[in-house]
């Protein structure tokens, strides 16, 4: 096994039709966690890497940031060779959460 495919195989996507409204709203309780998402509407699908991200907390604290999201269905991620890419899954947490996301980050184009 090849340490791409070791790491690749941690990555676990939950549909965010099957997240209860308590785990999106603990998602979107946190700041860090709210400015990933934001930072995410505001760039292209799967252009931001996760080591591109200006947060104000050390990298295994970011890794779980990010964790919390892809649990609640908010971000999907896939690897890139030694990068870790991102993309906020919009629409589809929309359809589970109609006007969630955007009164918690704001709409698209904001």
């Amino acid at each position: 096994m090849t340490v791409e495919s070791a790491r690749a195989r941690t990555l676990t996507h939950v549909d965010p039709a099957e997240v209860t409204l308590q785990s999106a709203l603990d998602a979107l309780a946190d700041p860090v966690r709210r400015s990933i998402l934001r930072d995410l509407a505001a760039h292209e699908e799967w252009t931001r890497a996760c080591g591109t991200f200006d947060l104000p907390v050390k990298k295994a604290t970011a890794s779980h940031h990010f964790a919390v999201l892809r649990s609640a269905g908010l971000i999907e991620q896939r690897d890139e060779g030694a990068r870790r890419l991102n993309r906020l899954r919009r629409s589809e947490f929309d359809a589970a959460f109609p006007g969630l996301l955007a009164a918690t980050i704001g709409r698209e184009g904001d």
